[in-house]
């Protein structure tokens, strides 16, 4: 550094002494880029070297397809883990919507785009309630939606007295097949679904607000913030995309069964989990969302190609989503220092 005792030192510019080196660079964005998306990296780059299937287009765009049901329930998921809450009744929700909407069609002779439309009415209802009896009853989101999972469930089976239904419009399927060669349209879907959320999140008071509401609730409130309001329509969109959700899985199977996606709970709550969302409320994203998505479906995938026993896929999900926590908590701490 140049003194008034040392005139010959060279010049020092303090702006360029502040910019951090590459390695700090490539550091900070290793750890911006957090836990999920490496694990996702490492998981296809093994998949890729232990099945010579794994990265076809055509095994890709089965993935894609394979989870997009269960990655818009688990849109509506994210956003009602963001406020703290929990939503138990999502996957009955799929069911029910679907039986209603199948007994409308083929039961009560209502046009299937008209027993669609109230599907989804019918499943944002079940949100709403949710929502009210959470944000306005008080009650405890695990045990309302506990509550109404069970009705749920029991409903779908009473409707058509636990048959399944068959037989839908032609015309329905081409919501599950591929355009452009090998993209899947329910892919489509589920990017528009996660932009459209993701936007509204980063840019619109109202997805601001779940940030602050999932945070400290109470200080929500006091500062103004239509708390029980923004709560009840969380909910309400979670319960709206368990009904497009159905409609997928009818339109996939060309079938709609009560029992439709009992399994899909775990997977639901897993993505978000995976994806970097906090149970507590106040942290989460779609982009995060969307990676601990992938995870799920390459990991479902994987382990079918690699002919592993089905019973231990969710052995394995559950070892994922226990990773997933503590490298997130570890990656909490390297940013905090």
């Amino acid at each position: 550094m140049k003194t008034l005792s040392d005139p010959q030192a060279p010049d020092t510019d303090p702006a360029a002494a502040a910019r951090p080196g590459l390695g700090t660079m490539v550091l900070t964005r290793a750890r911006g880029l957090g836990g999920p998306v490496v694990g996702l990296v490492v998981m296809i780059v093994a998949m890729s070297f232990l099945s010579p299937f794994f990265l076809t287009t055509r095994n890709l765009s089965n993935i894609i397809s394979q989870v997009s049901d269960i990655g818009i329930m688990a849109a509506g998921a994210t956003l009602v883990i963001l406020i703290g809450g929990i939503d138990l009744s999502v996957a009955a929700n799929l069911a029910l919507t679907m039986m209603f909407s199948a007994w409308l069609y083929q039961n009560v002779g209502l046009p299937w785009p008209v027993a669609m439309v109230l599907g989804l009415a019918l499943g944002t209802a079940v949100g709403l309630l949710n929502g009210v009896l959470t944000a306005y009853g008080k009650v405890q989101a695990f045990a309302a939606t506990l509550a109404t999972m069970s009705a749920c469930a029991g409903m779908a089976l009473f409707i058509t007295k636990g048959n399944t239904i068959n037989g839908f419009p032609s015309w329905f399927g081409t919501l599950t097949s591929d355009v452009f060669g090998s993209i899947p349209v329910q892919g489509l879907l589920l990017v528009v679904v996660y932009l459209v959320i993701g936007m509204w999140l980063r840019y619109r008071p109202g997805g601001r607000a779940l940030y602050a509401i999932g945070g400290n609730e109470e200080a929500a409130r006091l500062s103004g913030l239509p708390v029980r309001w923004a709560k009840t329509r969380v909910y309400m969109i979670a319960g709206g995309l368990a009904a497009v959700a159905g409609w997928l899985n009818i339109s996939l199977l060309d079938s709609a069964q009560p029992t439709a996606g009992a399994n899909y709970l775990l997977n639901v709550i897993a993505v978000v989990v995976i994806g970097g969302a906090s149970l507590s409320g106040g942290v989460g994203s779609m982009g995060g969302t969307f990676i601990g998505l992938l995870i799920i479906g390459v990991l479902n995938n994987g382990l079918s190609l690699l002919h592993v026993n089905p019973n231990l896929q969710s052995v394995v999900i559950g070892a994922v989503i226990l990773a997933a926590v503590l490298t997130d908590r570890k990656g909490n701490r390297l940013r905090a220092a």
